[in-house]
């Protein structure tokens, strides 16, 4: 299949037809369409849609481009560039099915691109292939290793003993905090909103791992992704343990530290209204107060949120 290069009848190609809606009803645009359709192919659907990932994860753009969702779309290679190349979160990539092509000198045609997501998948690969492997030999702990979560789910972590997968093959983290949290300006040079690879900008708390400590203790491996992302599937059980949470802070409705250095400090303050973020639940509100979680929050299943 190969990509159009410019749009049919002068239609906007960029905030046209085939719009589709966000969790609020509201329009999204056309980049957010084709990235979302990427993600999903990329990290969840590639077997079912019948195409084989190399062991760094790679699929063929043209195959790819012929998926439903994307066929819908119709994406120029230009659009799909684009996709990879100023997505905030770097959360794919590109190259040359020939090794031996220069940087910048490919072809446009989708046959001659492999196309990958750089972390997020629920599609089993191996780590030793996509990630770098974080280790105390190679010194390479980023300083700043924090996970996002919500009040709504935080007793369900604390009754779970920790940070789940919840069906991904990682519990995320970030590698450096949101501009609220560390004081510097909420825009990058460029004037664009800065972001935090790995983390929700909505993040109610703030899970910092000890990786040292657990890379000391033995047992929990981790790695880097190619945008950034600290990765570990846990220990034996899927989870990453209460007592290397380094410290769980609060960054809304005056939450202060709940944990430090592997134990509890504080209970979350009854009075903290817990919803279930958009996306995150079906409900989307757990629609109760005393940080219990709600009916979807507290379920005791902990997790990746």
């Amino acid at each position: 299949m190969a990509l159009r290069g410019k749009s049919r009848g002068g239609r906007d190609r960029r905030g046209g037809r085939g719009g589709g809606t966000g969790g609020g009803g509201a329009p999204q645009n056309r980049e957010v369409l084709i990235s979302k359709a990427l993600s999903s192919l990329l990290r969840h659907q590639a077997e079912n849609a019948g195409i084989k990932l190399d062991a760094e994860g790679y699929a063929p753009l043209d195959k790819v481009l012929q998926w439903q969702r994307l066929r819908a779309l119709n994406p120029t290679f230009d659009e799909i560039r684009r996709s990879v190349a100023d997505n905030a979160k770097q959360r794919f990539a590109m190259k040359p099915k020939d090794p031996s092509t220069e940087p910048g000198s490919g072809s446009d045609d989708p046959a001659a691109w492999l196309i990958r997501a750089n972390q997020g998948h629920s599609i089993k690969l191996a780590d030793e292939a996509l990630h770098t492997p974080v280790t105390l030999e190679k010194g390479n702990i980023p300083e700043v290793v924090v996970h996002g979560t919500y009040f709504a789910f935080w007793p369900a972590i604390v009754a779970a003993g920790g940070l789940k997968k919840m069906g991904r093959q990682h519990v995320h983290f970030g590698t450096g905090l949101l501009p609220e949290d560390d004081g510097e300006e909420d825009v990058d040079a460029d004037g664009k909103p800065r972001v935090v690879s790995g983390m929700r900008s909505d993040a109610e708390l703030l899970v910092f791992a000890d990786v040292e400590k657990s890379l000391r203790d033995g047992g929990i491996k981790w790695w880097i992704s190619a945008n950034g992302v600290v990765l570990t599937d846990g220990n034996e059980e899927g989870i990453v343990p209460l007592k290397y949470f380094k410290e769980v802070r609060g960054r809304r409705q005056g939450v202060g530290t709940l944990w430090r250095d592997g134990e509890k400090v504080a209970d979350l303050p009854s009075e903290i209204v817990a919803k279930v973020p958009m996306g995150k639940g079906r409900g989307g509100s757990s629609g109760r107060r005393g940080g219990r979680g709600g009916r979807r929050g507290g379920r005791g299943r902990g997790g990746d949120r």
